[in-house]
């Protein structure tokens, strides 16, 4: 039958050495991890980073990638899941016990835990911040553009930029509120800031957090999570994070958990984003106004990771470009 031939075209696409360079082209062109290396932690800021970190970082997200490929797994899981993959390095970076050594595993995820899904992977969060802080900005804008498929307009030359404190004495987001006062910008802060603030809970190397990390203000701090005893750290506790927000539809959250309940919702905008990402890849173009009806049919019919790539690859898009 058909579907028969379609499954044997399928295990023999996953056999091939190709999958894997798709798996890392892909992951590099889509969540930005080209763009790793782009920035250096500060080391003031962040002394638990180190090179076997970042390289963790990047094996989990292509390790998660990849098993959602060849397992056909829903579009929800790149949203959230109970599962993830782990060495002792990122395991400790996460506060997960269990996990020894450098080689990875797939792991079940504590109930508790705040990570499950692409969005709360060490990867793409280091590559959503520059080496100091974290914009909710930024975040956001990456979030819309690569994750929902709704790119937003540059801001107006007459707005200054907002700039994080790490001197510790306001926080970004109390900045951000005078951006919002200002009419030319609340239209596309009221759809950026949600996502940016719900990965607030998130700082420059990916570690959850409920508090910025200040070279100024701020309580004395000491750091276990990688020493065998107590080492003193040069930053300080600052100002606390508030990763609570409201949905442009007025749902309102308090942090990542319920974004991601919320962001469940709308999991036909993620496949439809990513539809458009994977005809990007595979064309080499953007998409325009005569591939919606044809993004549409894929995205209706999509079943699962894999599924919507063999419907990418048989769709009248890809196949009479």
């Amino acid at each position: 039958s058909s579907s028969a031939a379609s499954d044997v075209y399928k295990r023999q696409m996953l056999k091939d050495d190709r999958s894997q360079q798709f798996v890392e082209n892909f992951t590099g062109q889509w969540l930005g991890l080209r763009e790793i290396n782009f920035t250096e932690p500060d080391k003031k800021l962040y002394p638990d980073f180190d090179e076997l970190l970042k390289v963790s970082m990047l094996e989990e997200t292509r390790l998660y990638f990849r098993r959602m490929l060849e397992k056909d797994l829903p579009i929800d899981q790149f949203i959230d899941s109970d599962w993830t993959f782990l060495n002792r390095r990122l395991a400790l970076h996460y506060g997960i016990d269990g996990v020894k050594g450098h080689d990875f595993e797939m792991v079940s995820l504590p109930d508790d835990s705040v990570r499950g899904g692409v969005l709360t992977q060490a990867s793409l969060l280091k590559v959503t911040a520059n080496g100091t802080n974290t914009s909710p900005v930024l975040r956001g804008v990456w979030f819309l553009e690569n994750f929902y498929g709704e790119p937003t307009p540059p801001p107006p030359p007459s707005v200054p930029g907002v700039e994080p404190d790490i001197r510790g004495t306001t926080t970004i987001r109390d900045q951000l509120e005078k951006h919002r006062d200002i009419e030319s910008c609340a239209s596309c802060h009221v759809k950026i800031d949600p996502p940016g603030f719900a990965l607030e809970e998130f700082d420059v190397i990916g570690g959850h957090r409920d508090f910025y990390r200040s070279l100024g203000e701020g309580e004395h701090l000491k750091i276990t999570k990688l020493y065998e005893s107590d080492r003193n750290v040069q930053y300080r506790k600052g100002l606390p994070v508030d990763p609570s927000g409201t949905l442009p539809g007025g749902e309102s959250f308090s942090g990542i958990g319920e974004f991601k309940k919320a962001l469940l919702k709308e999991r036909k905008q993620v496949a439809r984003c990513l539809t458009k990402k994977l005809l990007t890849y595979a064309l080499g173009r953007g998409m325009e106004f005569s591939d919606r009806a044809a993004i549409e049919a894929i995205v209706n019919e999509e079943k699962g990771f894999r599924d919507l790539i063999h419907r990418v690859v048989q769709s009248p898009v890809f196949r009479e470009p």
